[in-house]
This record gives structure tokens, C-alpha cells and sequence, in this order.
């Protein structure tokens, strides 16, 4: 193959302009983003039952739906929340590959078999089915300057003119808003009601039948009675529009009593639809939403057309309004992308510097400097064939290749010069004999580099999606460097180089002072390999013991999934005590406020009163603080301003309040912090459980290993049980329903109909007014009509009992449970937590389960895994090079060098306080197919000198003295490819470091193993070969090699 292309090298041009030109037509077409779709894909399940306890939530509605759903197919966990605002929802997560669009058809089809079952308010309001992300990519913020808009016109104006559109945008999955539009509010007085003898049954269904839409049709139209002549359209009042036509709806009309209108009994005016929410921004009041991704979305395309629609909806908005983001992850992704390929750009050089500190010749560093790009290039287009982006993982794999994929390039180049200096041969003929020599030496070393990462494929999960990007970008450029070694680089040669009488290297200067300086420790080298070959047995048994530390070491690196990055924001969540009013609440939030604002590296601040990580209430607050650039805070980080604001907060001891960095992946988490489910695993109860759950923080409380535990639940709150006296209530001509929709009326809201507002429709919602549901004695005021028309208080069937109640139940695959986080404390990694965890759930006196979910389910199948994918990888090098050689010994001179190049690795890890994750990983499988290709330079040469009839221990020696140079050339390469992710700062350096980090420390004890190790398992293994031969007993047993 590689005679034709020196003879053509033409021919060799053409195939290569045509793989670039492939590249510069892929790159565009190519989707940016920081990470690909790694989170499994989540669908989300929304509803309201105004009133309504979290336990009726839970068992009129939420069971019925989970027992539907909980046989789909791809299933891997559903989690439920009910709670006192009349809320439920229900995440439902599938395995990845699952297809979410074709999940949430499954799931609506499963919703309508049930709907039938559902109660009435439920269906009338409706189950919202979404696909759903425990992260949010953007937070938008609208804002009145001037202050002459209130948060409910601000919230209105969303709703009507942005979030639809924001909707609409490719990408764009969920727009939470925190924040509701106008809505028609009935504020009834009952003392008023009571004294015109009217019920709240009264006032909801004269709404419902003075606010209808009327189609009065056409005078005159077909079919005619003849002679008609004209045709005229009839229009009517039919649904009311202002809160002057609702106040003269009619409540009751005769001669007798008068007319009474529902002004007469109730307060009417536009308010807000809810009022669960209070929003702040830097100190002014606003309204907001969060923005999820749709499933495979891309984060940076999708944050761009958001934006580019909202510049285009500012030219409608009023002077005196504007719009703001305060947190946008896409931001980072793109940081984080452009890091990366200054990275690889810094490699690149750094990788050509060092060909030419070896080479000494400008046309010998050419010609793997015209290679590589083309190598990545090729690499490019295969990626845009096969569906993937360009992001972290993809072009992380491209800066480990960049030092592989001059390996090749090397390799002959460095031979070709070799055999033109020792031969005297022009370019074209010592291009032809060098590639007789290394051509299998180039087959040996792709196939083990290529094959090395085939068991990363095989991986499940969200580590898998990462692996397989990883292995893709590495595999096809290394593919491609092999394809182009064996045909434009021979052809470079016999064209580029000029003739040599002996080796050309300058002997003066720096290259001079090198040469010798080479020369000499190529011959210490060599003499002390000679040294360790006569004494195998020593080796050897240095070797098990190297091996042994290694598995040992192994199990003492702290394992993590992904490293805690600094995104440039963090969020803040306050959950203090269920009785807590807002305005308790709002002065906490304004204490953060105050705090942040004030500190030099924060942008921004935007705080949402009525929801926390916990849950709903008027005790709770969720905060977002934006950090400014990197390069404008002063050297801070977010990790040091998450510590100061908890430090200035640690003084408010009256509730919960901790802040955390956002999750390392979008989708797998809503934190960076330990994620589980403590379940009710031996249906215990919901007593009981309130027990176990006690027990457990306790326990987490004393560990030394964790921190910032907290339940993402209310706790139990005081309420009142109304015991109601049915056979009573019917003695007195009461009907139940009456009974039910009065106390939900008054007390919770009834959502009657809807009215058109400026173009559109808007809820009519009729609810007691404030100042008459403050006390128990209001309830038990209410009025109903009996049968006999007749009026009944409440008091006289109803009896009141204090008692603590839930705020909220949750639910985990069917079963009670609680959402839980945690976080490792200093100087423990997330593995250690988890352990801890794990353990504190086993001591527990009553069965109680722990179900990881997010970045947490992740680690726990990744850490599962680990040891079998390197396992896998080892025996798949071995089995390829078994097939190369035709042998089952001879590769075992190769693998025997891969225990040597991982404890490098583990070393460093473990010398710079870095953890076992995902990166890591992929590093040591990367570490693997480096030490092997070290090691085949060496083999291969040394089986070649042995079959020309050389000694076996000269065959060793003369292999690496010839192969010194260009395997310390090629690590010293691809060790300089890493060295920019070791020392990057900065956004994104903590997956660039966590990965550098140890394939640096692997190439270095891997590069320096070889040359001394490989050398003696050689020997060793033809020794032992030789001894196996001369048995009788054991000569079926010796293979080929």
C-alpha cells in the first residue's frame, strides 16, 4: 500500500485534500454545546387542585396516576410531590436512548384512561405533560425602572407577550413562570352573603350562568321564507369583560326581597390569577420565569434565539419596562468550548516544538504538522456523519489525540531519516525500505490505540453517552493519523526530504549540546537495561510488587463523578419555619440581598419569594447571584462566595439556608450535591417515617464525612381537621357536596369560568376575601342552604381538631419517601458521602431505602463499571495483538507494561488531592493504549532482530537503543499535547486539570516502565517459552511465539 502512494504521491494529495475539505464542511454544520445529551430524558406532569390537602393530592389523584404509569416501557424511577397549595407533580425519568416524545404520547394516553377518575376541579383545570429538566437554562427577569409597573402588571405582560413567544423558540422545553396574569378575583363578604341569606353556591353558579358566551346566529338568513331581501348579524353581551359588568351580575331578583347584585356581597377587581410568588431583582421588585431545554437540545443555539427574540419583543415593550437575564448556563458552555480549543491550539504547538527539538529540521517537522490537521479534519466530518457535536467531551478526545496522532507520523519520518543516514539510500528507496520495517509496527500500534477504546461503547448510562464521545474523537483521528502514516506521510518523504550520508544532527549550539546529551543517555539507558535483563528474577518480582501497589492505590482514590466547576453563578434556598409569614421571609431575602450586592464579584442578584428547594410557602425563598466575569472579580470564585455568604448567614438560625453550585450536567440534578430518595422501603407509615427521618439527619448531623444536609421537603406544620358530622349534616337537609364546594370555595378558591381580557381569556376565580379566612371561627361562620332552603352554619356539624400535618408528601417509585441532599464535608470526596449515607440508612432500626437519583445515580452505575471497562480494554489489546503476532505470549510482554503506566496516574491523582471521575476514567484507558504502544515500538523491533538471527538478549538491547529516540520523542509529544489541560486556570480548568492531571503522571511512569520493563518481560517470556519447548511433557502446550 504504501509502495503505491511513494509512487504516486499525487494520489496520496488528492485523498487528503478530499478529507479536509470533508472537515471544513462539517465543522459549520457541526452543533456546539458544552456537554451532549447525557441526562436521561425526564417528563414532567403538572396539576392543581385548589384547596385541597397534600393528602387528598396524593390519594385522589397522584396514586391513581402512578400506578398508570409505572409499567411504561424504559422506566427507570418516578418521584411525586403533593403539597398545601393545591399542587402535585410528577417527574417521570426514562433510560437513556429512551425517546421522549414518543414517552410523553405514552404517558397522555395513560393520563386519559384515568381522567374519568380524576375529580372534577382537576379535570377542569387540566394535566400539563412536559418535557421536564432538573435544570434551567436561563432565568429571565422583567423589570420596571422607573417602578411604574407592579410585579402583577409585570407578570401579566410576561404571560400575554413573552413566554408563548419564548415557548416557540427551537430548543426551549418548559417556561416556569413565577409569576401569574390577571385573573377576575371575587372577593365575597359572607357577612354580607349571610345577610341576604345567600350561600356561596350562590354567587359560583350565577357566575356561571351570567357569564357565558352567546352566539345569537343572523336575521334572515337561509333557509328564507321568500321574498327576504337582507341578511343581519346578531351580536349580545355575553361573557363580561370589566369588573363593572361582574359587580351587576344578579343574584337574586324578586318582588318581594329587591335585587342584590354580587357587588352588594363581594369585592371585584383584576388581581393576580396566584399568589404564591414574590419576585426580587437586585432590590426591585420584578417578575420571572426559568426556561428549561427541550431533550437533546442545544444549550448555546438555543440561549442565542431566546435572546434574539427578546431583543426583537423590547422594540414593543413600553419605555419604562425592560427585560434582564440573570443567569444563563449557556455562557459558560461557550466559555468552556472556547477553552478547550485554545487548548488544543496550545497543544498543537507545543506537540510541533518538540518534534522539531527532535527532528532539528524544519521539512521533518513539516511533515507531521500537515498531517495532524488533517487527521482532525477527517475526524470532523466522521463526527458531523455520525450525529455528534462539538463539545467538551468530543474535543477533550481531540487534545488527548493530538499527541497520538503525530505518533504515526513520527515513527516513519524518524525511521525514514535512520535508514537514509545508515544506508545512504535518496529519499524515494529508504522511504520504501523504512516502511517495510514499522509497517506492521504502525498496524500494531492503531489497532491497540483504536481498540483500546471499543470497551467504552459497551458502558451504560449517562457515563456511557460520555464515553462513547470520547472514544469517537479519539478512535477516528488515530484511525485516520494510521491511514495517512501509510500514504501521504511515506509520500512527504520520498518527496520532501533531501538525501542523507549520516545522521545530520547539528553538533553545536543547543541542538548540538542535545545531541550529545542524548547520545549519552541513550547509552546509560541501554547499559542499564542490559543490567536489568540479566536479572529477570529481581524484576519480576519488583513488578508484583508494583502491580499490588497499584490495585491497592486504586482502592484508596476518592471517587466523584464530575469535578464541582465554577460557573459563574451559584443559588441560595431559605426555608425557614412552616408558620413563617413573608414578611419574615423578605427580611432574610433582603439581609442576602444586601450581603451580595455589597460583595465586588457579584453581578447580580434575583430572589424568588414562595419557593424553595424544599418546596411552596411563605416561608421559603430561592435566590440566583450571577458573579461577573472571571476576569473582573478579583480573583474570587463562586465556591469562595458561596463560603461568605454562609458564613454572613450562619447567625439565622431559625431556619434552613444553604447555598450550592449548579449541577456539573444539565438534566442530572438541580445541584452539584449528593441527590438520593430516603424511602419508606418497609412501609413503616407516614408516622413512622417522620421518625426514621428524624433518626437519619441526626445521624448525618454527627458524621464527619457530610454537610449541609437537608430534606428538599416542608416539614409538618400545625393544622386543622375539620370533622365533619355526615349524619347530622343530612338530618339537617345538608348535601355533602354542598358541604365540600362551600369550605373550598371560601377557603381555598373555585375557579369558575373564564372572561376575555385585551384578547385573552383570563379565570374568573371566586374566594372568601382575606380579612374573613384568618381565624377558625370564620370557617365555621359559613353559611349553606339546606334542602329545604333553609340556612345552616358550618358550626353546627363541623368540629374543629388541632393537629400537625403535612405540607407536602413525596413519593418515590410508589412508595413514601423524602428528597434528600447532602454534601461531602471538606476534604472528603462525593464516593466517601455516598458510603457514609449508604451506612447511616443500613444502622437505622426500621427498614428505610436509599435510591440515588441525578449526578448521584450516575457515579454510583459509573463507579460499578470502572473496573471492568479497564479489564475489558487490557484483554481486547491483548486479543488484537495476539492476532497480529499469531501468538499468545509475545503480547504479553505488551500488557504486562499497562499496571505500570495506571499507578503513574494514580499517583498523581492522589499527590494533587484530584478524585476518580468520569475524566479520569477516560485518562486511564487513554494511559493503557499509551503504555502499549510504548512497548510494541520495543516488541516488534526486538522480534524482527531476533528472527534475523540475533541473540536474544541483543535483540532487546539493539530494539531499545533504536527505539529510545522515538518513543521518548512521541511521549515527550504527547505529554506536552497535556500539559495546557494540567496548568489551565480559569472557567473550565477543573475538567481540563482533572483530566491532565493524571494522564500526565500515567505517560510518565508508563514512557519509563517501558523502556526498562518492557525490555526484561520480553526476555522473561521467550525464556520461559524456550523452557516450555524443552519440557516433552509441556511442548503441546508452547504456541507459535
Amino acid at each position: 500500500m504504501s509502495h503505491f502512494f511513494i509512487s504516486r504521491p499525487v494520489f496520496a494529495w488528492v485523498i487528503a485534500i478530499l478529507i479536509s475539505i470533508a472537515g471544513v464542511i462539517a465543522i459549520p454544520k457541526l452543533a456546539v454545546e458544552r456537554f451532549p445529551s447525557v441526562a436521561p430524558p425526564s417528563i414532567g406532569l403538572y396539576l392543581s387542585y385548589p384547596g385541597a390537602s397534600p393528602q387528598t393530592i396524593n390519594d385522589s389523584v397522584v396514586t391513581l396516576i402512578e400506578r398508570e404509569i409505572s409499567g411504561i416501557n424504559g422506566l427507570l424511577y418516578f418521584s411525586s410531590s403533593s403539597d398545601a397549595s393545591g399542587s402535585a407533580s410528577i417527574t417521570v425519568t426514562f433510560e437513556n436512548g429512551t425517546d421522549p416524545e414518543m414517552a410523553q404520547v405514552e404517558i397522555q394516553n395513560k393520563i386519559r384512561a384515568i381522567e374519568p377518575r380524576l375529580p372534577l376541579a382537576v379535570r377542569q383545570i387540566g394535566i400539563t405533560v412536559e418535557t421536564t429538566s432538573s435544570n434551567n437554562l436561563m432565568y429571565l427577569g422583567l423589570i420596571s425602572p422607573s417602578g411604574d409597573y407592579s410585579e402583577q402588571q409585570l407578570s401579566d405582560y410576561m404571560v400575554r407577550n413573552i413566554v408563548e413567544e419564548i415557548k416557540r423558540v427551537p430548543g426551549v422545553g418548559r417556561v416556569q413562570m413565577y409569576g401569574a396574569e390577571f385573573a377576575m378575583r371575587i372577593w365575597v363578604d359572607p357577612v354580607a352573603l349571610t345577610g341576604y341569606n345567600l350561600t356561596m353556591e350562590d354567587v359560583t353558579l350565577a357566575i356561571a350562568e351570567q357569564n357565558v358566551q352567546i352566539s345569537p346566529g343572523k336575521v334572515g338568513d337561509s333557509p328564507t321564507s321568500g321574498g327576504q331581501m337582507t341578511v343581519h348579524s346578531l351580536t349580545a353581551q355575553g361573557q363580561l369583560e370589566t369588573p363593572e359588568q361582574f359587580r351587576a351580575i344578579v343574584l337574586r331578583s324578586n318582588i318581594d326581597a329587591g335585587m342584590v347584585l354580587l357587588g352588594d356581597v363581594a369585592k371585584v377587581e383584576l388581581g393576580a390569577q396566584n399568589y404564591l410568588f414574590s419576585n426580587r431583582e437586585n432590590g426591585q421588585q420584578s417578575t420571572s420565569a426559568a426556561i428549561q431545554l427541550s431533550p437533546g437540545a442545544n444549550a448555546i443555539a438555543t440561549s442565542q434565539g431566546i435572546r434574539d427574540r427578546l431583543a426583537e419583543l423590547k422594540l414593543a415593550m413600553p419605555s419604562n419596562m425592560d427585560y434582564s437575564i440573570t443567569s444563563d448556563a449557556a455562557i459558560f458552555a461557550k466559555i468552556s468550548i472556547q477553552k478547550v480549543i485554545v487548548t488544543l491550539l496550545e497543544a498543537m504547538v507545543l506537540v510541533f516544538l518538540v518534534m522539531y527539538l527532535f527532528l532539528q529540521k524544519i521539512r521533518y517537522t513539516l511533515i507531521p504538522a500537515i498531517v495532524a490537521p488533517i487527521a482532525l479534519l477527517g475526524t470532523f466530518a466522521v463526527m458531523w456523519l455520525m450525529g455528534f457535536s462539538i463539545n467538551v467531551f468530543t474535543m477533550f478526545g481531540m487534545v488527548l489525540a493530538i499527541g497520538i496522532i503525530v505518533d504515526d507520523a513520527i515513527v516513519v519520518v524518524e525511521n525514514v531519516e535512520r535508514v537514509m543516514a545508515e544506508t545512504g539510500l535518496p529519499p524515494k528507496a529508504a522511504t520504501e525500505q523504512a516502511m517495510k520495517s514499522i509497517y506492521s509496527a504502525v498496524i500494531g500500534i492503531t489497532a491497540v490505540l483504536s481498540a483500546v477504546f471499543i470497551p467504552m461503547a459497551f458502558a451504560s448510562g449517562s457515563v456511557g453517552t460520555i464515553f462513547q464521545q470520547f472514544s469517537l474523537a479519539m478512535a477516528v483521528s488515530i484511525l485516520f493519523s494510521a491511514f495517512l502514516a501509510l500514504t501521504l506521510t511515506p509520500a512527504l518523504c520520498a518527496t520532501l526530504l533531501k538525501p542523507l550520508t549520516e545522521h545530520d544532527h547539528k553538533s553545536v549550539g543547543f541542538f548540538g549540546w542535545f545531541n550529545r546529551n542524548f547520545h549519552n543517555f541513550t547509552q546509560k539507558v541501554t547499559a542499564g537495561v542490559a543490567h536489568l535483563v540479566k536479572r529477570t528474577g529481581r524484576v519480576m518480582a519488583v513488578y508484583i510488587v508494583l502491580v499490588v501497589a497499584c490495585i491497592y492505590s486504586f482502592t484508596l482514590v476518592p471517587s466523584t463523578f464530575l469535578p464541582e466547576e465554577d460557573q459563574g453563578y451559584f443559588m441560595t434556598s431559605i426555608q425557614l419555619p412552616p408558620d413563617a409569614t413573608v414578611e419574615r421571609t423578605m427580611d432574610v431575602v433582603s439581609k442576602m440581598e444586601a450581603f451580595t450586592l455589597g460583595r465586588e464579584a457579584v453581578d447580580a442578584s434575583m430572589s424568588i419569594l414562595g419557593f424553595s428547594f424544599s418546596g411552596t410557602g411563605s416561608g421559603s425563598a430561592f435566590g440566583i447571584t450571577t458573579l461577573k466575569d472571571w476576569q473582573q472579580r478579583g480573583g474570587s470564585s463562586t465556591q469562595q462566595e458561596v463560603a461568605a455568604l454562609s458564613d454572613y448567614l450562619s447567625d439565622l438560625t431559625e431556619g434552613e439556608i444553604f447555598s450550592v453550585l449548579p449541577a456539573a450536567i444539565d438534566g442530572l440534578g438541580s445541584s452539584s450535591n449528593l441527590s438520593f430518595q430516603l424511602q419508606d422501603s418497609g412501609n413503616a407509615g407516614y408516622e413512622r417515617f417522620q421518625l426514621i427521618q428524624k433518626e437519619f439527619l441526626e445521624q448525618a448531623y454527627a458524621s464527619e464525612k457530610l454537610s449541609s444536609v437537608f430534606y428538599e421537603a416542608l416539614p409538618e406544620t400545625s393544622g386543622i381537621h375539620l370533622n365533619i358530622d355526615r349524619a347530622k349534616a343530612r338530618a339537617l337537609g345538608v348535601p355533602f357536596n354542598a358541604i365540600s364546594e362551600t369550605i373550598s370555595t371560601a377557603m381555598g378558591s373555585n375557579y369558575v369560568n373564564d372572561f376575555p381580557n385585551n384578547g385573552r381569556l383570563q379565570q374568573v376565580i371566586v374566594q372568601v376575601q382575606a380579612e374573613s379566612r384568618m381565624q377558625l371561627e370564620d370557617i365555621l361562620q359559613l353559611a349553606i342552604r339546606n334542602e329545604q332552603g333553609g340556612t345552616v352554619y358550618l358550626s353546627e356539624f363541623v368540629t374543629p381538631v388541632w393537629q400537625m400535618a403535612p405540607q407536602q408528601l413525596t413519593r418515590f417509585n410508589g412508595l413514601l419517601a423524602v428528597a434528600v441532599s447532602a454534601s461531602p464535608a471538606a476534604g472528603f470526596s462525593t464516593g466517601e458521602g455516598m458510603q457514609e449515607v449508604e451506612r447511616i440508612a443500613a444502622s437505622l432500626p426500621t427498614a428505610a431505602g436509599v435510591e440515588w437519583t441525578g449526578l448521584s445515580l450516575q457515579e454510583k452505575q459509573a463507579e460499578s463499571q470502572t473496573v471492568w471497562l479497564l479489564l475489558f480494554s487490557m484483554l481486547v489489546i491483548f486479543l488484537v495483538l495476539a492476532a497480529l503476532y499469531e501468538s499468545w505470549s509475545i503480547p504479553l510482554a505488551v500488557i504486562l507494561v499497562v499496571p505500570l503506566g495506571i499507578i503513574g496516574a494514580i499517583a498523581s491523582v492522589m499527590l494533587s488531592g484530584a478524585a476518580n471521575d468520569v475524566f479520569f476514567k477516560v485518562g486511564l484507558v487513554t494511559i493503557i493504549g499509551l503504555s502499549a504502544k510504548n512497548a510494541i515500538l520495543i516488541v516488534e523491533f526486538a522480534k524482527q532482530a531476533l528472527a534475523e538471527g540475533s541473540s536474544l538478549v541483543d535483540s532487546v538491547l539493539l530494539a531499545t537503543k533504536q527505539r529510545l529516540r522515538p518513543i521518548l520523542m512521541t511521549s515527550l509529544a504527547f505529554s506536552c499535547g497535556i500539559i495546557p489541560l494540567y496548568l489551565a486556570s480559569g472557567p473550565s480548568s477543573e475538567i481540563q486539570n482533572s483530566i491532565g492531571t493524571g494522564v500526565l503522571g500515567g505517560m510518565f511512569t508508563g514512557t519509563v516502565f517501558a523502556v526498562l520493563f518492557v525490555p526484561v518481560f520480553f526476555v522473561f517470556i521467550c525464556q520461559f517459552l524456550e523452557r516450555v519447548r524443552r519440557n516433552p511433557f509441556s511442548s503441546k502446550l508452547a504456541d507459535k511465539g
